[in-house]
């Protein structure tokens, strides 16, 4: 097994921050609970950023606008955790992805459909699809997959 890098811990304590509170830590407090310098975990996030993870920072700043599956800023694909609300969807996709970040506890994802404004929600629990209205939903991105890593939030 191997042993976890600065970037793990750092990876991890953000999304372990977005799971708690329902938003991203700022650099400083990935600093301390890492127990180096603020100007330490200000680097660290932007070398997280630069290994091409769905992770990126609100433009012209140091702080995080998203990390998969979590999404600092609003986006339509509002989440609630065993009924209470508080977090945001990176997109459609990384929706399903939080099941995996919530085990054993009830995801409802709902959005408005991005071609016709109606009603979507999903309720997952443990990977399983437990809920999903309407039941003939379907995802579709119009970019070819080997692009998607070009522009995360174009995507």
């Amino acid at each position: 097994m191997s042993v976890p890098t600065q970037l793990d811990r750092t990876h991890h304590f953000i999304l372990e921050t977005f799971v708690s509170r329902g938003h991203a830590p700022h650099y400083a407090e990935i600093a301390a609970a890492l127990g180096v310098a603020p100007e330490e975990g200000r680097r660290l996030l932007h070398d997280l950023v630069a290994t091409g993870l769905p992770v990126w920072l609100q433009a012209g700043t140091d702080l995080i606008a998203s990390c998969a599956p979590f999404n600092e800023v609003p986006t339509p694909y509002r989440v609630r955790v065993d009924g209470r609300p508080g977090w945001f969807a990176q997109c459609g996709f990384e929706a399903l992805a939080l099941t995996w970040v919530f085990p054993a506890r009830t995801v409802q994802v709902d959005a408005p459909c991005p071609h016709c404004g109606e009603p979507l929600r999903v309720v997952l629990r443990d990977g399983v699809l437990e809920r999903c209205e309407p039941e003939e939903m379907v995802c579709y991105v119009d970019l070819p997959f080997r692009s998607w890593a070009r522009s995360w939030p174009d995507t």
